[in-house]
């Protein structure tokens, strides 16, 4: 058996397409890729028809993945100031409900008093809110997935407030853990749909840097909040720390109401009339593969079925590659050097203001709420996102280990502070925290850059992977610092750098968890990251019931030892996950896990008039070059009575082409490939490209 290929260390499988890898630059050194074996340059002109393409790209001449659509309506064309403003909202409720884990961390030793409990049964207001967080995150995912995100952000943000009003009025134990329960729920959505969101308005070069400002603000809310508490709980009381808290969840709620519109965009082509050139060039790919034999098809999603409100897109014809480098807007909606042919609506009208102020935006998909609902259970069968659910759910759980005992340790003998300064001792994992997201993100995204072209020009999302090295040190050193200097009552500041360093560590590796997992299964974005905060608040629940107890009776040394321990091992897993997890992806797609949690009716089918696609294959090929047959839809009398309009599916076919340009050509089996959906793309939507039509009707 022949050994397969390794580009930069990871394994090719032996299928040319693989849910995940996308191609984001062109090939500096064709030849080269030709020679490696990743080009298919055939006797059939595919390269040269690739070549006349116009590809939608970034100012930089990276290729947009997705590929927008021409409608100002499309969210990867909205304003970056829009895009931006509905990022930093959905961010700040994040901030919000990341802080209520350890909130009241400060004032652990206070409640005691108050409530007459020990400090084992108090920390239940930890796990008791973790818990409902997590089972709140099944619920809101679904539901956001049939109806929309902003229906369940709304929903959840005034369930929040409601939740926060009672704790504010609570005057027993009971009572505020019946409050803390409602408040995890409310806080569910902004902690399980952020990520679907970022990847339904950013492209993906676009996102690491915007999944890192979303965990900055996430996990700064872990370290900042309980730094402003411990203030409230030294000046005022428990009952004003939830009233101020309502306060802001009120503004937010009306901020959210007013500037955060559905996200959700249908990402299949729209059928509309083709020249003959786009026909004669589709039946040239002698590997062209219908979308219902690519991997995870069953995960598209087909609006057009729906009652979708207002859903428009207009076909994707905009600058010509030759020049696109001239033009200062990365995603072109006209082309100022064409004339735009009299079919494409290039007036087509931005939504109203009232329009985005709506509410319900239709049922987006036929699938039923419990197949939603169980998307995340199965999807730990997936090696990549139950690797990155639990790098997640530790780096989450390493801070909201050191919130439950830091008031316990800092308050007691030797060092004797009073809640204020535990408080303040926040500030550290705080700026920790920021500098960790940046960092991440920003070098995240570049070393990926440097790989991609290394790669020529196609991205694995195990290239994140790098950034575990990072942030598995920091993590580590932290921990086993933390425990040892205030276990040896080491001066205030040893231990406030290394809860430093585990805030930095922790937010690089949240960061490096998401983009990584969203990556590789863009369609199960909203699902994966309700796998992460499952599991990361069952950890955090389970943590809670022994962690007061372990570090009573082992100290803190040997506890945090063996926390950082942990994390060391948990780390090494991303060596065998670089190296064999493209691999692992292709098992995945051929597996399809998922298929029975997807209506039937969600997979692209020719048969259906409401999409029609051309179906070319090899076998289409040879009658039509022995003059036997021509390349025809299926839907031909629908077509003429509408001005004889022909749809071809060009996303699929120049996504074919482009993929046979960039990947192995070892293999002719028909391998699958998703098209882009609500919630996915693939290495045919990294590139997915159409010729400008002219006004020429087919005969």
């Amino acid at each position: 058996m022949a050994k397969l290929p390794s580009h930069l260390g990871i394994q090719q499988p032996n299928v040319r397409e693989v849910t995940g890898t996308i191609i984001m630059m062109d090939d500096a050194n064709p030849e080269e890729n030709i020679n490696s074996g990743n080009v298919s340059d055939n006797d059939d002109g595919i390269s040269s028809v690739h070549s006349s393409l116009s590809i939608k790209r970034s100012i930089n001449g990276i290729i947009l993945n997705p590929q927008p659509h021409d409608s100002p309506n499309d969210p990867l064309n909205w304003p970056i100031l829009k895009r931006d403003l509905c990022l930093l909202l959905i961010g700040f409720q994040s901030f919000i409900g990341g802080g209520q884990t350890p909130i009241l961390a400060a004032g652990m030793n206070s409640l005691v008093v108050e409530f007459n409990r020990p400090l084992a049964t108090i920390s239940y207001l930890v796990g008791g809110f973790m818990l409902s967080l997590g089972f709140g995150s099944v619920f809101a995912s679904p539901t956001a997935v049939l109806y929309g995100k902003r229906l369940v952000y709304l929903g959840g943000i005034t369930l929040f407030l409601v939740g926060s009003i009672w704790a504010a009025n609570a005057n027993s134990f009971g009572s505020l853990m019946g409050a803390r329960v409602i408040i995890g729920l409310g806080a569910s959505p902004t902690e399980c749909l952020p990520s679907s969101t970022i990847a339904e308005i950013y492209f993906a070069h676009e996102r690491a840097y915007r999944v890192g400002i979303y965990t900055m603000l996430l996990l700064g809310g872990k370290n900042i909040i309980p730094l402003l508490s411990g203030l409230i709980f030294q000046n005022l009381n428990r009952h004003w720390l939830f009233w101020i808290l309502s306060i802001f969840l009120g503004i937010n709620l009306i901020l959210t109401f007013l500037f955060v519109p559905d996200t959700f965009w249908d990402r299949n082509p729209t059928p509309n009339k083709r020249s003959q050139e786009e026909s004669e060039a589709a039946r040239k790919v002698k590997t062209y593969h219908p979308p219902e034999e690519r991997p995870n098809a069953f995960a598209l999603h087909r609006p057009s079925q729906f009652d979708v409100v207002d859903i428009e897109s207009l076909s994707s014809s905009i600058y010509n590659t030759t020049n696109i480098t001239n033009q200062h807007n990365p995603v072109g909606i006209d082309n100022p050097d064409e004339t735009i042919p009299n079919h494409i609506n290039s007036d087509t009208p931005r939504r109203s203001f009232i329009k985005d102020m709506a509410l319900y935006s239709g049922r987006h998909t036929l699938d039923s709420w419990w197949m939603v609902c169980l998307r995340p259970f199965f999807l730990y069968t997936y090696p990549s996102v139950l690797f990155g659910s639990f790098v997640y759910c530790f780096a989450v759980v390493w801070l909201i280990v050191i919130s439950e005992t830091i008031s316990d340790i800092f308050m007691g003998s030797g060092y004797d502070y009073d809640q204020q300064t535990v408080g303040l001792f926040y500030v550290s994992p705080f700026v920790g925290g920021i500098l960790g997201s940046l960092s991440a993100g920003l070098i995240s995204d570049r070393l990926s850059r440097y790989l991609v072209s290394k790669n020529h020009g196609v991205y694995e999302p195990e290239f994140r992977l790098l950034m575990i090295i990072p942030s598995t040190f920091f993590i580590s050193f932290g921990l086993m610092g933390f425990g040892w200097s205030s276990q040896n009552k080491d001066a205030w500041i040893a231990p406030v750098i290394f809860f430093g360093c585990v805030g930095f560590g922790s937010s690089m590796a949240s960061t490096t968890a998401i983009t990584f997992t969203v990556d590789s299964y863009k369609m199960f974005a909203a699902e994966s990251l309700v796998s992460f905060n499952f599991l990361k608040n069952l950890m955090g629940f389970i943590f809670s019931l022994f962690n007061n107890d372990f570090i009573h009776s082992r100290g803190e040394r040997t506890a945090f030892l063996t926390y950082g321990s942990v994390q060391l091992f948990l780390s090494l897993f991303a060596i065998p996950l670089y190296i064999y997890g493209k691999r692992l992806r292709s098992w995945t797609d051929d597996k399809e896990i998922l298929r029975k949690l997807y209506h039937e009716d969600n997979a692209p089918n020719t048969s259906q008039n409401s999409r029609p696609i051309i179906a070319i294959n090899d076998e289409v090929e040879e009658q039509e070059e022995e003059g036997e047959i021509t390349a025809t839809n299926k839907t031909e009398d629908i077509d003429d009575e509408n001005d004889n309009e022909k749809n071809v599916d060009l996303s699929d076919i120049t996504a074919q082409i482009t993929t046979n340009d960039h990947n192995d050509n070892k293999n002719n089996n028909a391998n699958k490939i998703s098209s882009g959906s609500e919630e996915g793309t693939s290495p045919g939507d990294s590139a997915a490209t159409t010729f400008i039509s002219n006004n020429e009707e087919k005969p």
